[in-house]
């Protein structure tokens, strides 16, 4: 069939010609439903199939929240396995917002209940408009039972509120083990930026911040359970579901001996200053002692506005570690390092030196502590009386170096592998050292200073027990705190032992008759000590004090910021040494008192009862245990703070917000300095010079 002639002169277009064109749109329009078909069947089964779990999880999360269930701490126990941190049960209340029927209602009454201080309810009001509808905010922790009942008698008034039982850390010897141990706190916001872990934000969780519960933090720290709820798709709870148990950490074992650690605390009385007791045989630290020191029981729970002000004020810095942080001269506990490196250098011990009381260096003139000499004297005898006239001369022969490079290879100025945040190494000074140092050149007085402590020396508590350990076994002990059954044993110094054995002589002669710690004897049967007294001075004494005899007096009494430092270092038995002590104590005059520490710790070693029975004795002269001397202090604080607050009629701590702001931890103790170095002192200017002047009048 045909049609008509098209208008304007088009083509003809035919039936034939308009069903093949019809038909080859309908293929195309097919073609393309089914790729669309097809595209959407896969989609589907890639949906269903393949990403099948990841929609699942989340289709489960608009149903099911977890509240994460806090991990109890691994515990911290001593070589014997006795605990030094452990959880205990403690009671805390929390409040679920979604389940909140009148917020300001029960926040009224909970402040009635449990006496919530303004601060308490100002931070819950702060959090509760913050907190997702199921997620717990903290009203109280560490609450005693009674309290803890009363929330319980009246929930049926308090919708909402959740009383849990929980664990909060525990330190059984408190302030004995604070610089070792540390303490832990709750997360800061700046902990959480750096780890965004949910569960540094949950109540009741708390992380290490010093000491090795920060350096061991997630070894302890354990895995959160958790607590799954269903909820609405707008976060209302419906029901609460099976929990998740948490995973408890791991245990931490020192090598500290937990016994030896509180008695040694206990019987440096009110003294401040540091005591290391370690093991010769391993390096295994046995007691690692700082005090005065804070309560880690305190800031765990969070420390109170007034108690960190009294920490803050102490002018016997008990925020600081001393074993690690502190720095003092030596004094003449370096003289029996001296010794062995003359004998290493090739000096005989039986040549002698005349002491008359002094020696005369240009214009000025370097004192003995004892004023009419010790006439001609050996070695043996110069370590035994603390002779500074032979080691004067001694430095001068050999040179500063000889002494130095002994003084290294002892540990002094050596920073040992410890997990501790901060430590501070202190000075063996050269001069290498004082050239690159201060670019002036070495004198015949930094020899002389250096040769008996003073000067430019300076080391921790931790160093001289370690010289003493090292002196005592002969060999390259590294001291450790942790117990690892991996170390390799300690290798030889390489020092003839003929040499050891006349050093450990000498030593052992300073604590018998004619020594100058013979009041330090152990009385104990078949176990004697051998040490080394020594005292740093820390104020000028000038000439007109030497010539009017106020040296010692001005040494050992007077104001106590400016009396000297006391230091000894011990190992017993002299014999066949096994344990070895470095004490410092801070303006206690001369090495006696440490001696009489040092002696008390090996005895508690040998026969504890003793021990305790001479500690008994001497508590009562220091108005009693820590404990008691601690709670007396904290309430004379208050006392003081609260007469000084009744004139202006202000609160005792109004205006000191910048403490209270720091009030969870204490502050940076690199910036706490027990001891400072010396000033650069004007050459062949040391009869005028805290140099020249240390141990004059006062018997080491």
């Amino acid at each position: 069939m045909k049609f008509g002639k098209p208008p304007h002169g088009g083509r003809l277009v035919t039936e034939a010609q308009q069903s093949f064109s019809f038909s080859r749109r309908a293929l195309f329009v097919g073609v393309a439903q089914g790729a669309v078909g097809l595209t959407l069947a896969g989609r589907m089964a890639w949906l269903t199939v393949v990403e099948h779990d990841k929609y699942a999880a989340l289709a489960e999360s608009n149903r099911a929240r977890s509240t994460l269930i806090p991990p109890r701490r691994g515990w911290i126990v001593d070589r014997a396995g006795q605990p030094i941190a452990i959880n205990r049960s403690d009671f805390r209340v929390d409040l679920i917002p979604d389940l909140l029927d009148d917020p300001k209602r029960e926040i009224e009454l909970l402040q009635n209940l449990l006496q919530l201080a303004p601060e308490d309810i100002e931070r819950l009001q702060d959090n509760l408009p913050k907190a997702a509808g199921f997620q717990p905010v903290q009203v109280a922790e560490d609450l005693d039972y009674e309290h803890f009942a009363q929330v319980n008698l009246r929930l049926p008034d308090l919708p909402g509120v959740v009383p849990a039982r929980g664990f909060s850390r525990f330190y059984p010897n408190g302030p004995a083990v604070a610089h070792l141990i540390g303490y832990v706190g709750s997360a800061s916001a700046e902990d959480y930026k750096k780890d965004k872990n949910p569960l540094l934000i949950t109540p009741g969780f708390k992380i290490g911040k010093q000491g090795l519960e920060k350096t061991f933090d997630h070894f302890l720290r354990g895995q959160p359970g958790a607590k799954p709820s269903e909820v609405t798709a707008r976060g209302k709870l419906v029901r609460q579901l099976p929990a998740r148990p948490e995973t408890p950490g791991q245990t931490l074992q020192l090598t500290i001996d937990a016994g030896l650690q509180d008695y040694v605390a206990e019987r440096m009385g009110d003294q401040s200053g540091s005591v290391v007791v370690i093991d010769t045989q391993t390096g295994d630290i046995l007691a690692m002692v700082s005090m005065p020191a804070y309560d880690p029981n305190s800031f765990s729970k969070g420390i109170s506005h007034d108690e960190w002000n009294m920490l803050s004020a102490d002018d016997h810095l008990p925020l600081v570690n001393k074993t690690l942080q502190g720095l003092y001269p030596a004094g003449s506990t370096v003289k029996p390092l001296n010794a062995l490196a003359l004998l290493e250098a090739g000096v005989s011990p039986d040549e002698h030196v005349q002491c008359s009381g002094a020696l005369r260096v240009g214009n000025s003139f370097f004192h003995c502590w004892r004023h009419q000499g010790h006439g001609p004297i050996d070695m043996h005898r110069a370590v035994q009386q603390s002779c500074d006239i032979y080691f004067y001369q001694m430095a001068r022969k050999v040179g500063t170096k000889v002494l130095a490079d002994m003084h290294k290879r002892l540990g002094l100025g050596e920073k040992f592998p410890l997990p501790f945040s901060s430590q501070r190494y202190g000075t063996v000074p050269d001069p290498a050292w004082k050239e690159r140092k201060y670019h002036k050149a070495w004198t015949v007085s930094d020899t002389l200073n250096s040769a008996i402590g003073q000067g430019y020396t300076l080391v921790n508590p931790l160093q001289i027990a370690v010289a003493a350990a090292r002196v005592a076994s002969g060999k390259v002990l590294i001291p450790r705190v942790v117990h690892r059954r991996t170390d390799q044993p300690p290798v030889s110094m390489g020092i003839a032992e003929d040499h050891l054995r006349i050093i450990r002589e000498a030593m052992g002669a300073v604590v018998g008759p004619g020594g100058t710690a013979n009041a330090a004897r152990i009385q104990v049967p078949g176990i004697d000590m051998g040490g080394k007294t020594g005292s740093a001075q820390v104020r000028r004494i000038s000439m007109a004090d030497r010539a009017a005899g106020r040296a010692k007096a001005l040494g050992d009494s007077g104001e106590w910021r400016l009396r000297d430092h006391g230091l000894f270092i011990a190992f017993a038995p002299v014999e066949q040494p096994r344990y070895a002590a470095g004490i410092i104590l801070e303006h206690a005059g001369h090495g006696a008192a440490a001696a009489q520490i040092a002696r008390d710790a090996m005895t508690y070693l040998y026969d504890k009862q003793r021990a305790l029975d001479t500690l008994a004795k001497m508590q009562a002269g220091w108005g009693g245990d820590i404990a008691t001397r601690m709670a007396r202090g904290k309430a004379d604080w208050a006392a003081k703070q609260a007469a000084l607050a009744q004139p202006q009629g202000a609160p005792a701590d109004e205006g000191d917000m910048g403490a209270q702001a720091n009030a969870t931890q204490p502050p940076d103790s690199s910036v706490a300095t027990a001891a400072a170095p010396p000033d650069e002192a004007p050459e062949n200017a040391q009869a005028s010079s805290p140099h020249a002047v240390a141990n004059g009048g006062t018997p080491e």
